[in-house]
């Protein structure tokens, strides 16, 4: 694998996608601004209210300062929420099946290999990702400080060594899922060579998985703490990393978790990769 080339995949992916403003618009912005809209209307209606409480309380609440690094806690541990998985799929299938919907793999493909061609793709597609999750990090925390002006309460910042480690990684972690959940779309995309399957096969594996990960689970006679449902399952193992995380390894019972967890969300990135590259290697593009 030739470095300079793979870096050249990367930095045409890139290119190409920034010049994709609606696209950049919809997976990056589109949710964080939903956010901090539907914040500011939620503490809006919440202080119409405040004036109901006993007045004590009241002046309490307007005393009490608001934790910004609450609003950084939540919007790491939130990143990865399901709002962000599904419109982060529209930028995942224009990534990654936007070349055979536009007939331009065979313009492409001569000039580096296919392996690099597919990795400067999910590489991108990192970058993206990460950028959405900035933009919604941005939005919670000023979604926190909204919520001290419509309340008129003074700002705080109170996160220790401790909090500053859960934060990275939540952070982490949800940037895992997000890049995981992507992988579908990726090998929908070379399997099938359409732009809506890979924008909605994901969409729907991933809908069927939550409903076997809730009742399903009962239904099933499956016991949540298995191996079984965790490898079938990556949002479980994704929910069992962060409660892992969220109570700081003080509970036996979810750090038990965390080895099943990480196995499945490794399988689930690394085997639709894996597959993908492998069937790329071998397709004919001559007519994409």
């Amino acid at each position: 694998m030739n470095p300079t080339l793979l870096f050249d995949a990367v930095f045409s992916e890139a290119y190409r996608l920034t010049r994709n403003r609606m696209t950049v618009f919809w997976s990056v912005l589109f949710v964080p601004v939903l956010y901090f809209f539907g914040g500011i209307a939620y503490h809006i209606i919440t202080k119409a209210k405040v004036p109901e409480l006993p007045p004590g309380i009241a002046e309490r609440m307007g005393q009490e300062p608001v934790n910004i690094a609450e609003g950084l806690m939540t919007g790491a541990g939130m990143g990865a929420n399901g709002a962000i998985l599904v419109f982060m799929l529209i930028g995942a299938a224009t990534l990654y099946a936007g070349d055979y919907r536009w007939e331009t793999w065979r313009l492409i493909s001569a000039r580096n290999s296919r392996t690099n061609l597919i990795l400067g793709k999910v590489a991108v597609f990192k970058l993206l990702a990460l950028a959405g999750m900035i933009a919604f990090l941005i939005a919670s925390v000023l979604n926190t400080v909204s919520q001290a002006v419509v309340f008129a309460r003074p700002l705080g910042f109170d996160m220790d060594g401790a909090g500053v480690g859960q934060f990275l990684l939540l952070w982490l972690l949800s940037w895992v899922r997000i890049v995981q959940y992507a992988m579908l779309a990726l090998l929908t995309a070379t399997l099938t060579r359409s732009l809506l399957a890979a924008l909605f096969v994901p969409w729907v594996v991933g809908f069927a998985q939550s409903l076997f990960g809730g009742p399903g689970l009962a239904l099933l006679g499956w016991n949540p703490q298995d191996w079984l449902p965790h490898l079938i399952l990556p949002g479980l193992a994704f929910e069992s990393l962060k409660a892992a995380i969220q109570q700081g390894g003080e509970n036996p019972a979810a750090n038990a978790l965390v080895v099943k967890a990480l196995t499945s969300l490794a399988l689930w990135t690394l085997t639709p990769l894996a597959g993908a590259i492998a069937w790329f290697r071998v397709q004919d593009l001559s007519k994409e």
